[in-house]
């Protein structure tokens, strides 16, 4: 194959693998993915295009986004500025999916680069087929997660130490072309460092390996100077690793994601993070670690089973002539010693990631087949490993062929026919066929999964699709704990706080320095009803209610509650920091009526027929507190349904400030506090109430 075809060829491969990834990362992914880690890239993108390596929010404690460290200085991501560097090229295009794409394409052209100086033309070319054709680099490329891009830097480091080796080893003794290239493949692996610590040294092993090995057999004074800049190159990333450290954390030694969870690092024992703790044992280590190699090698390479065979075949290929031709091991760098560095990546990384106990993480429950992040985003911690396998798969598939098609014409020549093209290329569609179908059955699992989820998304964020909010503030509720982007990470904050929608925790008493923060917005809570699991497909209705702000010598919440015509019996239950008082309601009209007032430090329900049942009617407020009012509606088969108010209210100089209650309609106590908001369309019809919130003056009501 000539240069200028190949050429044309690897171009339009690696245009494919732009468009197939930007396809993918905008149709099976708009709202991102299970793993909530995108969000923390993207937000860090934003901050690294302001000039800033931190956060500085109005309200703390309303505003920390997942997976940032709060210092009293400000909030950091716990993750490498590298891979958000990058998805910001992305941002400032207007659109950060361009950076995927411009990855996926930059990936499958270095493979096919790397593979085509370990093998030939065809190789290349094939093994970038292989690599764009994984399941694994299909998904991990589409999504805004460190794996993909910080492949690009390794992939960029070993073909530029491989031509600077080869280079060197050239008749000509091209000096300026080795060093030129040594140099490059050392701030690569810089570069890869300081995106992924253990990720660049697993993949740069081997390289190191075989450094050492060539000074052994052939030390000369331009190959350590080759060497040298090499190691200097990826000193210099080391050394801007540790100044990003003493910057962010105060200390060169201190990664960021070690402040944010001091035992969520490598090694065996104890290890934890956010309250998820586990003793990583040496014996769990490979029982989790086996079950994710395996995982890849049957459902994440190309062709799965078939993939890994021809993977082993080339392997096994590589190392029987290695055995049989020794010569090819000489002082000079060889092809023989290419391939063997790409083998000896099986081990490196294999072997390393035992020692990272994230492999157990993404397969959630061990017992459980399917379950963590594996099954809708794969064991992207060895995501590199897609590099070896396609390539000795690319190999093995190659040498197959050329011995098919010898076989072919040998047998062809005795009759004077053309069988010798025809059997290999019967065979090489038979064979596409079988790895099409084999890598087709992989993906459809996972793509079905990450469909569900995603529509699943698109179910919980219809509110902000149906309206386009400008001055806004949307409180959001906190299925997770107390943290921005997670789960809802399509939400994301500017870094000055200052864009159309300003998205904060609803979270008491926090929320009313948010509202303060932010006077001359409109105010909203973003509610939803059903169970938040959207990564099992399942949906919830969700709607954004308006937030208003009142403030007087008291206030007043009223409701009207529908009854069902099966009601039988109404009763009612306040409560606030001082306590809980009962009220009962006389007779099931078709409507209830009640008012919740807030005054001279107490609350009370009021209404044309209600009773306190208790000697207590009134319940005291704290100054910052939050009066919770449920009414239970029930029926004759004995059980039934409640209604529920949370009215936030803070108390202060002889005034009392509200905001608009949260409201529920709880059809289900295993839903009710947080997953059983009232919409009205996704409750029955005759399950309905309606509400207003005033501030009174001198028993005067002012609707606000």
């Amino acid at each position: 194959m000539n240069r200028r075809r190949f050429r044309l060829l690897a171009a339009g491969l690696a245009g494919l693998a732009a468009a197939t990834v930007f396809v993918v990362a905008t149709e099976l992914f708009p709202y991102h993915s299970i793993n909530h880690d995108e969000g923390v890239y993207l937000q860090q993108a934003k901050l690294l295009l302001d000039g800033q390596f931190r956060l500085f929010p109005p309200v703390a404690e309303a505003f920390r986004p997942w997976f940032f460290v709060a210092d009293g200085a400000g909030l950091y991501p716990k993750y490498a500025p590298v891979p958000a560097a990058m998805f910001a090229v992305g941002q400032l295009l207007g659109e950060p999916r361009i950076t995927l794409a411009l990855l996926a394409a930059g990936n499958v052209a270095l493979m096919t680069m790397l593979a085509t100086e370990a093998f030939d033309r065809r190789t290349g070319l094939l093994a970038g087929a292989f690599l764009l054709a994984s399941p694994l680099f299909v998904v991990d490329s589409s999504v805004f997660l460190p794996y993909a891009p910080t492949t690009f830097w390794n992939l960029l480091f070993a073909v530029a130490y491989v031509r600077a080796a080869r280079a060197e080893s050239s008749a000509d003794d091209s000096a300026r072309t080795s060093y030129g290239y040594a140099l490059l493949a050392g701030l690569a692996v810089g570069v890869a460092f300081f995106s992924r610590p253990y990720t660049s040294v697993l993949f740069a092993t081997p390289f190191i390996a075989h450094a050492l090995y060539s000074l052994g057999v052939g030390f000369s004074r331009p190959r350590a100077s080759r060497l040298s800049l090499t190691a200097l190159g990826g000193l210099a990333g080391v050394g801007v690793a540790l100044a990003y450290n003493a910057a962010v954390t105060g200390s060169p030694w201190t990664f960021p994601y070690e402040a944010f969870a001091p035992h969520d690092g490598l090694g065996f024992g104890y290890r934890e993070i956010l309250g998820h703790e586990e003793d990583y044992t040496p014996a769990l280590a490979l029982r989790a670690n086996a079950r994710v190699v395996r995982a890849l090698f049957t459902d994440w390479v190309i062709g799965g089973p078939v993939g890994t065979l021809l993977a082993a075949a080339g392997v096994a290929g590589f190392l029987g002539r290695a055995r049989l031709r020794p010569r090819e091991w000489s002082r000079s760098f060889t092809d023989a010693q290419a391939r063997a560095v790409l083998a000896g990546l099986f081990a490196s990384v294999v072997v390393g990631n035992v020692y990272f106990w994230g492999n157990f993480n993404i397969l959630g429950d061990l017992t459980a087949p399917g379950d963590g992040l594996i099954a809708a985003l794969g064991p992207y911690y060895h995501f590199d490993l897609l590099v070896p396998t396609a390539a000795f798969a690319a190999s093995a598939t190659v040498t197959g062929f050329d011995r098919v098609r010898a076989w072919a014409g040998r047998l062809a020549r005795p009759h004077g026919g053309d069988r010798s093209r025809a059997v290999p290329v019967a065979l090489a569609l038979a064979g596409v066929l079988v790895l099409g179908g084999a890598t087709a059955g992989a993906l459809a699992p996972t793509v079905s999964e990450n469909a569900e989820t995603t529509a699943a998304y698109g179910d919980a964020y219809e509110p902000f699709a149906d309206r386009a909010l400008s001055d806004a503030v949307v409180l959001l509720p906190t299925p997770y704990g107390d943290w921005l982007n997670h789960p809802f990470q399509h939400l994301r904050n500017d870094p000055g706080y200052d864009g159309a929608v300003v998205y904060a925790l609803d979270d008491d008493p926090a929320t009313f320095e948010v509202v303060s923060s932010f006077p001359n917005r409109t105010h909203y809570r973003y509610v939803y009803r059903g169970e938040w699991a959207p990564a099992t497909g399942e949906s919830v209705a969700a709607a954004l209610d308006r937030v208003r702000t009142v403030e007087g010598e008291a206030v007043a919440a009223n409701a009207t509650l529908a009854l069902p015509a099966r009601a039988e019996g109404v009763s009612a239950r306040l409560s606030a920091a001082g306590g809980q008082a009962y009220y009962a309601v006389e007779g099931t009209p078709e409507n209830v009526s009640v008012e919740l007032r807030v005054e001279d430090g107490t609350a009370r329900l009021v209404g044309p027929r209600v009773n306190a049942t208790g000697e207590d009617a009134a319940v005291a407020v704290g100054d910052d507190d939050e009066v919770d009012l449920e009414v239970f509606v029930g029926n004759r088969a004995g059980s039934g349904f409640s209604y529920r108010l949370e009215l936030p209210v803070r108390r202060a100089d002889g005034t009392v400030r509200a905001l608009s209650p949260r409201r529920e309609a709880c059809l289900s106590p295993a839903t009710c506090g947080g997953e059983a908001a009232y919409v009205a369309d996704a409750v029955p019809e005759d399950v309905r109430m309606t509400t207003d919130l005033r501030a009174v003056e001198s028993g005067n009501a002012t609707a606000t």
